[in-house]
């Protein structure tokens, strides 16, 4: 059964909120729920989104080192280099370091469906929980999507 834009946000944000500590207030990472209005924070960034596609969440490090996460797809920029895709029966792969005490963030890992690895950052500390949990709860939601 075909989820909406909005349907699938709930499911991942409510995924986040259920895992990830409060405050919710980190240094790079965030997630957008129906009262957050990411469009504003993201109107600079060279990014192509589709009318009903709706950000999840996000880890902005800087304007080279970022990893947005959508209802339709993982953006990540490191190092200049943006690479995108669909976790449409996507697997994931590598959890990095995330409970670091001394590396501010990480990357994390998922092979998609082409075969092809796609990393994401990760702040470390309880901030991880919204990326691997936005991004691990898509997954898991994108092969509940193929099966049907």
């Amino acid at each position: 059964m075909k989820k909406s834009d909005q349907s699938l946000c709930n499911i991942c944000i409510s995924s986040i909120k259920r895992k990830t500590m409060k405050p919710y207030d980190f240094k790079w990472t965030q997630f957008f729920d129906l009262d957050s209005n990411p469009e504003l924070l993201f109107q600079t960034f060279p990014i192509d989104f589709a009318e009903e596609e709706l950000i999840i969440c996000s880890t902005l490090i800087d304007p080279d080192h970022y990893s947005i996460l959508t209802t339709r797809k993982l953006i990540t920029k490191n190092n200049g280099i943006v690479e995108s895709g669909s976790l449409i029966n996507a697997k994931n792969k590598w959890y990095g370091e995330f409970k670091s005490k001394t590396e501010l963030y990480t990357l994390d890992e998922v092979e998609l469906s082409t075969g092809k690895r796609l990393s994401y950052f990760v702040e470390t500390g309880r901030a991880s929980m919204i990326m691997i949990y936005g991004v691990r709860t898509f997954v898991f939601l994108s092969q509940d999507l193929i099966s049907k």
